[in-house]
Order: C-alpha cells, then sequence, then structure tokens
C-alpha cells in the first residue's frame, strides 16, 4: 500500500529557510511525478513544484527562484529546499505522487512569522 509521510516543518522567521521531506513507501518516487501543495488557511490547495518521473521540474510563480525540489531514487525520498520564506508561505504542505493512480501524504505544517 502507498504511503506519504512529510517531514521537516515547523515555526521560522521570514527570511529563514527550511528543508521539507516526502519519504515514499509502497511505491517508487522515480516512477510518479512527485509534487508539493500547500494549502493556507481558508484558501484552496495550491501547486508548489514537481519533478517528472524523467526529472523535469516546474514551479509555480511564488516559488521560482526560493523553492528547489528534488528526488533522490536510493532513498525513495522528495524534498523541498524553501529560502526566503515569507509569512504568505505559511501553510500546510502536503506530497502527492501521481501515476496511475494519485497518492497525497498528510501534510507537514509550516509557519513563516516573527
Amino acid at each position: 500500500q502507498a504511503k506519504l509521510v512529510e517531514s521537516g516543518g515547523g515555526l521560522v522567521q521570514p527570511g529563514g529557510s527550511l528543508n521539507l521531506s516526502c519519504a515514499a513507501s509502497g511505491i517508487s518516487v522515480s516512477e510518479h511525478t512527485m509534487g508539493w501543495f500547500r494549502q493556507a488557511p481558508g484558501k484552496e490547495r495550491e501547486f508548489v513544484a514537481q519533478v517528472s518521473s524523467v526529472g523535469s521540474l516546474f514551479y509555480n510563480h511564488p516559488a521560482k527562484g526560493r523553492f528547489t525540489i528534488s528526488r533522490d531514487d536510493a532513498k525513495n525520498t522528495v524534498y523541498l529546499q524553501m529560502t526566503s520564506l515569507k509569512p504568505d508561505d505559511t501553510a500546510v504542505y502536503y506530497c502527492k505522487a501521481t501515476w496511475f493512480q494519485s497518492y497525497w501524504g498528510q501534510g507537514t505544517q509550516v509557519t513563516v512569522s516573527s
């Protein structure tokens, strides 16, 4: 059974950095499009970044230049390195795996506040 577990969230000051991890089991991250999404209070879930099975990267506009998605096939884990964090980045961050089916993790809270 597929399972995605996010970790690495927390409280950080504006301008700070966080590294999120998404550890997969039951599926291979190298065979899936792996994505990061986020959902802020009162808002819809939005796309942040993705890495395809062939390694193509894509970012939404707010993340471009500040966030970096990467994949470690040996560890079966996907990462989201976030820098220059802003209060608007505060949200629950979710990992998603997509191929023939889609799987979601339970999310990790990121709070950017002074």
